[in-house]
């Protein structure tokens, strides 16, 4: 009888089957002109498409073909590109904010004025997931309402307050930093001090000036929609954050909030092209790879920041690798080669790259460590400070003030982390510590995206905290009971007690009262 059990449990095992998600129609917007938000996605989207889901892709370059995927090419936001980096490079965080949203303002009217998308909009055509960029891009999380599809957000630097607040999830700023901000998860007083004067200047900003503009532009564009803004932005049923606790710091999220950080890493490096792979190889002394991302460009940099790097390039034993924008570069040295686009995993990969020179975003710093890379940060903006911060802490990189940039500086930052060892073995750690998954992020994200689909949008996963106000969701109204109700009663007790005390009158002098009515 026993045998014949087991002999079932072994039939029962073999001819059961995971739960298959039949093809799903899949819309994708990425609207900023930099190609690192697009980077980050590139792969898990066709990881998608070639499961068989049909993907439709809003971004600004131009794409190659792939099966299973259809793209709506919206140049528009290139013409923004150069008009977003002057205007970050202010002081006050304020300004920057104002900026901020004048440009992500442009990024939504600029999407949604492209006619590929309009031709989208008025097509009549049904999606079943779209999948948005979570930078306070509201009007863009609209498409899943008109499109009557389940709204997955994705963030390429992780978490912030924002985001946090979409999915109903607590984040103490003692101990989570502003993303814009050079804090890391270890703050001293003052830093915490800071930290919760910049949240507030943020929320009120937000909720005075980003919101309402926003909702200017969603009534515009989206007249008849069913759903208010505010119940678009409630509506996220998954976010993919491209984070790693390994790379980062432990900190709360939610079941429906899942780290991906890293899933543009190919876990198996392409051949780099012939010229660049004789230019790594051919040097006995190592490498240097030096790339300010798609944002920033180097050819942009101010001329006096250029000859500073130049200078220090120059007197080094080591080859550079510099991603430059230009197909010349006045007074380049000989041990510098320069192109306007480079394969970055695919070079970090190589084992004689030493050192990384980077502006420090996420995506950046996430490969820099994955293939244990020490880094010299030169951050700009955004969360760049906090990455090249965090590397400092963590033991696997230097910054550098790149306003202010000085040649000695420089060539003493490069060549500490060429010659101390303990930049590369920090790297070399965490990058032990990060490849140590039960998956890709790349599988752990299309899994999760198949879940929200075989479950009509997982509503499950929704926190009760996205149905309180601010007063219930951190107890104020609670606490008032708890607190003011006894020292309402102890108030009432020293009050009545006060007149009883009070109300007897002390015994007089017989004598003293005679002589008064005399």
């Amino acid at each position: 009888m026993r045998l014949l059990a087991v002999f079932a449990f072994v039939i029962c095992a073999f001819s059961a089957k995971p739960l298959e998600t039949e093809s799903a129609k899949i819309l994708a917007t990425l609207p900023f002109p930099g190609r690192s938000q697009y980077i980050f996605v590139e792969n898990y989207l066709k990881a998608l498409a070639s499961k068989g889901h049909q993907v439709t892709v809003i971004n600004a370059f131009k794409n190659k073909a792939t099966p299973n995927m259809r793209f709506i090419e919206a140049f528009g936001a290139h013409e923004l590109s150069d008009e977003m980096m002057s205007l970050l490079n202010v002081p006050i965080l304020w300004q920057q904010l104002n900026a901020m949203d004048y440009i992500l303002t442009k990024f939504v009217e600029t999407t949604l004025e492209d006619e590929g998308v309009k031709k989208l909009l008025s097509s009549g055509e049904t999606f079943d997931v779209v999948l948005a960029e979570m930078i306070q891009m509201e009007p863009l999380y609209a498409l899943a309402q008109h499109f009557n599809a389940t709204l997955v957000g994705f963030s390429s630097y992780g978490t912030d307050r924002k985001i946090d607040e979409h999915a109903g999830n607590i984040s103490p700023i003692s101990y989570n930093p502003l993303i814009t901000s050079p804090r890391t998860d270890k703050m001293t007083f003052l830093e915490r001090l800071e930290n919760h004067y910049d949240a507030l200047v943020e929320d009120i900003h937000r909720y005075f000036v980003h919101l309402p503009n926003m909702q200017k532009v969603y009534k515009k564009y989206f007249p008849n929609a069913k759903k208010t803004m505010e119940e678009v932005v409630d509506s996220f049923s998954l976010i993919l954050l491209g984070q790693h606790f390994s790379l980062s710091y432990p900190r709360p999220y939610l079941p429906n909030m899942i780290e991906v950080g890293g899933m543009q890493i190919s876990h198996n490096p392409k051949p780099l092209p012939e010229d660049i792979k004789q230019f790594i190889e051919g040097s006995p002394n190592g490498v240097i790879y030096f790339s300010m991302g798609s944002n920033v460009k180097s050819k942009d940099l101010p001329q006096e920041t250029r000859e500073t790097l130049l200078k220090a390039f120059a007197k080094l034993k080591q080859r550079v690798l510099w991603k430059f924008e230009d197909d010349d570069m006045p007074g380049r040295p000989a041990n510098v080669l320069i192109k306007n686009w480079y394969p970055q995993p695919d070079i970090l990969a190589h084992p004689n790259v030493k050192l990384f020179i980077t502006h420090g975003g996420l995506l950046s710093t996430i490969e820099s460590v994955y293939f244990g890379k020490p880094v010299l940060g030169l951050p700009c903006f955004y969360d760049q400070h906090m990455n090249v911060q965090r590397a400092q802490r963590a033991g696997f990189g230097l910054g550098l003030d790149m306003q202010n940039l000085k040649q000695e500086e420089l060539e003493k930052a490069i060549q500490t982390l060429l010659t101390d060892p303990s930049y590369a073995r920090a790297s070399a750690a965490i990058s032990e510590r990060y490849r140590d998954q039960p998956e890709s992020a790349v599988d752990r994200a299309v899994w999760w995206t198949e879940y929200v689909i075989r479950h009509k949008g997982a509503p499950h996963l929704r926190a009760t905290a996205r149905d309180l106000n601010f007063i219930q969701l951190h107890s104020l109204d609670t606490w008032a009971v708890l607190l003011g109700v006894p020292l309402l009663v102890a108030l009432v007790i020293l009050k009545v007690s006060s007149k009883l005390l009070g109300g007897k009158k002390k015994p007089g002098c017989p004598h003293a009262d005679k002589l008064k009515e005399q």
